[in-house]
């Protein structure tokens, strides 16, 4: 399920990204002779900005529900509750007792050490 989801976003990304770039911006961007010669000027105009713009809040909202269909299946699978190998070794340095730099020090945890005075 994991894997459909992500090759769909994956694919609705593309496409989005093909379609932002297909939009006239100030500057006419790619779309002022690229779209014009790809489509046989079926894209220009009105029309064009009109079906880009729809298709773009479509896409983008295909985009954030998958999003959150991938981030909703990936806490309730397995994966998200197995431990990596760096977790599980820190783990373990962790309960092992550590070892000082001077032989026959005592270290306490959390409180700095203060010299005795007399």
């Amino acid at each position: 399920m994991f894997t459909i989801l992500l090759v769909l976003l994956i694919i609705v990304s593309i496409l989005m990204i093909g379609i932002i770039l297909l939009q006239k911006s100030e500057g006419s961007g790619m779309s002022g002779s690229s779209a014009a010669s790809m489509f046989g000027g079926a894209l220009t105009g009105a029309a064009a900005g009109n079906f880009l713009t729809r298709a773009t809040a479509w896409l983008a909202t295909i985009f954030f529900i998958l999003c959150a269909l991938l981030a909703l299946v990936s806490s309730k699978s397995d994966i998200a509750n197995q431990q990596s190998d760096l977790r599980q070794e820190l783990v373990i340095q962790g309960d092992a007792p550590s070892q000082s730099a001077i032989p026959g020090a005592v270290e306490t945890a959390g409180a700095p050490s203060v010299p005795e005075t007399k």
